[in-house]
């Protein structure tokens, strides 16, 4: 199959030419479902008087698992739209959502979305260790546009990033089994995207002490 007819994007391939997403609008495309499910969740009843239609979802919590399943939905219409294919980990997040959102609408039980971070999470670490068990550093599936390392690169930043997903799945596990369906909704909305952006701003050493060739610098300059 050619790369103009793949629908999940491919994986590593240093000289590959690709269609490059405005990391503005990537941006926005990531956090604009978490938006849309925190405001729906703290505006949920105000909605649902609004658009009548919402009160077949439930409570608060329900119509924002809804919203957040359209809105899901959208960003990878969107994506896929500008890049005619879909990014391998909002892919799989998405998968999630839908089967853990529909859960949570069809039993009236929000347990199965609050576990959606955990689950995603989880798969994400044990695809990228298990993938290490086997010799591959699969994240380059997700990086390899942005960096070229070396071999010894790839291995480590796969494995804090497997280790990363490991501490953000135990991490929504505390937080939704010991706090309120407020609170974990905004720390999910709030804080997870801070923790991950400083954790990869600790990874900057490490890429540059394994990069081919200057950050930033695009291949064949």
């Amino acid at each position: 199959m050619t790369d103009e007819h793949r629908i999940i994007e491919p994986g590593p391939q240093p000289s590959a030419k690709r269609a490059e997403m405005n990391p503005l609008l990537k941006f926005a495309l990531e956090l604009g479902p978490l938006l849309v499910f925190f405001f729906a969740n703290s505006r949920g009843e105000q909605l649902a008087d609004t658009f009548q239609v919402l009160h077949e979802l439930g409570g608060p919590l329900f119509i924002a698992t809804g919203l957040f399943m359209a809105a899901l939905a959208i960003s990878l219409a969107v994506s896929w739209a500008i890049m005619r294919t879909l990014p391998l980990m909002p892919l799989v997040s998405g998968a999630v959502v839908l089967v853990f959102g529909t859960l949570t609408l069809w039993l009236q039980d929000e347990t199965f979305i609050k576990m959606k971070p955990t689950i995603v999470n989880g798969l994400f670490a044990a695809v990228l260790l298990g993938g290490l068990c086997f010799g591959k550093s699969l994240l380059g599936y997700v990086f390899d546009q942005a960096f070229k390392l070396d071999s010894e690169g790839w291995r480590k930043l796969t494995l804090n990033w497997g280790l990363f997903f490991i501490f953000l799945a135990v991490l929504n596990e505390v937080v939704w089994r010991n706090f309120s369906t407020d609170f974990w909704v905004g720390f999910k909305v709030w804080a997870t995207m801070p923790i991950t952006i400083i954790f990869m701003m600790t990874q900057y050493p490490l890429i540059k002490r394994h990069s081919l060739e200057p950050l930033g610098k695009e291949a064949g300059e």
